[in-house]
């Protein structure tokens, strides 16, 4: 398409639906001669929402002008924002945003092998770069640094040395990116006019700039990542977003401030070309808009009602989002994120455990849960209602396991099978032969009891770790101490789903590949 387009279409294009551009000049030069290279930029900090469709839908648009189009995940920028990342988390929010961008982009029909992604450190912590900060940092005064990053940067009453330095970083990045426009939100545009008075006195070219508008949240304000009810997550499930949009700000016939309506504005028509409104044929019918201001209009006037406007947004909304949904349902990336964004109630996961002391709080990663493979087992020899059984965990040599499944299970059906091992509890002698670990099981009660052992995913290995979502990074204690019981504790909220899936406070089991089950057992309890 990009061949078949004249300058003049190219940057129409380009600046459709823009709020601003500083160096329109420059643009319209460069695309007389050439492509535009243009970079957008984003700090890994919060989770990505579906605010950020409106740069996605922006930059199809570069694409189809024939742009060369690079997307920074600005990880040093992240953490330099008022450690907005922590440091340890900085690598897994890059491969989160990474992999949620490129989802979204595939949502939306974007072909990957035409961007070039790069990470911030991969070039902000060269020599040249490094110098270059410096050489900046003796121009730039604070006042100017500050009032650059005073709309981007976190404010606070003391403000660290390093918000002082994130505008300076990012009008370097255009130089060490080689492009000739960055793009972004108009809340950049101090950074941006700051990077225009300041990279010649480097001996840099300057560079243009293109701002998408703000797009109102759901609350009436910016949507934003750290304000839960603004925003609609990319990994929201169906009902969550029903249940946002339906609190969403939009009253009748104020197109102010109205987040829904900015969304198909930015989102919708960019992407599809028109947006379709369902509604009951008494208030008169479905109807297919092919211009925004149309639409914008007839609410203006009170003839789509808030209603039918949120319901018919959520349906498209929905479609963006089913696919990046799907890709997430995998364990590695279910598994990402849970340890990019850890519960933030949870932050002992990240402490090393010293065995059970006094301060450790009960989170299930102190529990050594492994997949373990039957090699041996046979009746006990001093007790018929036992088998003593020898399993693999991927240590050197088997553990030993006395477990009660004489009246439930076959030796044969336990022979060569893949189980679930607690491997931390303390060794306990059962009629005479020590116990090493416990085999998991789950459990119903009644004429008769039945009991199963947990399988853990196909292909799965003996030593494989069992983690609970959420608890990705926590370290099991060594042993755990019986005094505290631990074990107990944590193994009244250990149960089997209604889709026999093993779970603790409604929390998936898994491995890296995938969920632990039982074959029948809903509702069971696990011990």
């Amino acid at each position: 398409m990009a061949e078949q387009l004249s300058p003049d279409e190219k940057f129409n294009l380009i600046t459709r639906n823009l709020q601003e551009v500083l160096g329109e000049e420059k643009l319209k030069q460069v695309l007389q001669e050439r492509e535009l290279k243009v970079y957008w930029g984003t700090a890994t900090t919060g989770k990505p929402h579906v605010a950020y469709f409106v740069p996605m839908s922006k930059i199809a648009d570069f694409l189809k002008a024939g742009c060369e189009v690079t997307i920074l995940f600005a990880d040093l920028h992240a953490y330099l924002d008022n450690m907005k990342a922590p440091w340890e988390l900085l690598e897994l929010r890059v491969q989160y945003y990474e992999q949620v961008i490129k989802a979204m982009l595939e949502s939306i029909g974007v072909p990957l092998d035409k961007l070039k992604f790069i990470k911030g450190t991969d070039f902000q912590l060269s020599r040249e770069y490094t110098l270059d900060v410096y050489r900046l940092s003796s121009m730039v005064t604070e006042h100017d640094a500050k009032k650059a990053g005073a709309e981007v940067v976190k404010q606070v009453e003391h403000p660290l040395l390093s918000g002082l330095l994130y505008p300076g970083l990012q009008a370097l990045d255009e130089e060490y990116l080689k492009v000739d426009a960055q793009f972004g939100g108009v809340d950049q545009r101090k950074i941006f006019t700051l990077a225009e008075k300041y990279l010649p006195s480097l001996g840099y070219a300057k560079r243009s700039h293109l701002m998408n508008p703000m797009v109102p949240g759901l609350t009436g304000a910016k949507m934003s990542s750290s304000e839960e009810e603004s925003k609609i997550d990319l990994l929201d499930k169906r009902e969550d977003v029903k249940k946002k949009l339906k609190k969403a700000f939009c009253e009748p016939g104020n197109i102010e401030n109205n987040g829904v309506l900015s969304f198909v504005k930015y989102v919708l028509f960019p992407l599809h070309g028109e947006f379709g409104i369902k509604r009951d044929p008494k208030w008169g019918g479905d109807k297919v808009y092919t211009e925004f201001e149309e639409v914008e209009k007839d609410f203006a006037q009170e003839m789509i009602h808030p209603g039918d406007l949120k319901a018919s947004v959520e349906v498209a909304l929905n479609q963006l989002l089913d696919p990046i949904r799907k890709k997430f349902e995998l364990p590695e990336l279910r598994k990402l994120t849970n340890s990019a964004y850890p519960d933030p109630s949870k932050t002992s996961q990240y402490r090393v455990t010293n065995g059970g002391g006094e301060d450790d709080e009960l989170v299930p990663s102190r529990l050594d849960i492994r997949v373990g493979k039957v090699i041996s087992v046979e009746k006990h020899p001093d007790a018929d209602s036992l088998y003593l059984e020898k399993i693999d965990v991927g240590e050197a040599e088997p553990r030993t396991v006395v477990s009660g499944l004489v009246a439930y299970v076959s030796q044969e059906d336990l022979q060569d099978r893949m189980v679930l091992l607690l491997c931390n509890l303390k060794p306990q002698k059962m009629r005479g032969i020590e116990s090493q670990a416990m085999l998991l099981c789950a459990s119903v009660d009644g004429e008769p009891r039945r009991v199963e052992p947990l399988d853990p995913p196909e292909g799965s290995s003996p030593g494989e770790q069992v983690f609970v979502e959420g608890y990705e990074t926590g370290k099991p204690d060594d042993k755990l101490n019986p005094k505290k019981k631990v074990w107990e504790k944590l193994q009244v909220d250990l149960k089997v789903s209604e889709e026999c899936v093993a779970q603790w406070k409604d929390k998936h089991l898994m491995t890296k590949l995938g969920q632990i089950t039982c074959k029948t057992l809903k509702g069971g309890n696990i011990s």
